[in-house]
């Protein structure tokens, strides 16, 4: 993802999306309240992605993480094609997790024999 505050370009990784906002890790710290716009893109391998996908949002907490940071914002009110846009975004991604999720075959703790 790349986030636009102020006319500067940040680059960032996602750690969770829903319809409310994400979590990201970025390198540096975005002040509470910030309004930002995000470009949103599914990773499908090394060299394949998809178009931006472009939302407001705000900054609703920054904390330092280690070395980085780690902000969460909130989306802001868009307009109903982009709201429709992000959940077909979402959707793809959920369809991904699930499939990962029951590709391997349960492990069952050993204590339960």
């Amino acid at each position: 993802m790349t986030l636009h505050v102020a006319g500067e370009a940040r680059a960032g990784l996602t750690q969770n999306v829903s319809r409310g906002g994400l979590c990201a890790d970025l390198a540096q710290p975005i002040q509470t309240g910030t309004d930002i716009d995000i470009d949103l893109q599914l990773v499908f391998d090394a060299n394949t992605t998809s178009d931006a996908l472009r939302v407001p949002a705000r900054v609703v907490w920054c904390t330092r993480l280690d070395d980085t940071y780690q902000i969460g914002v909130a989306f802001r009110p868009m307009p109903a094609q982009l709201v429709q846009y992000l959940l077909l975004f979402l959707r793809y991604l959920d369809d991904g997790e699930r499939a990962e999720r029951f590709r391997h075959e349960p492990v069952l703790d050993k204590r339960f024999g």
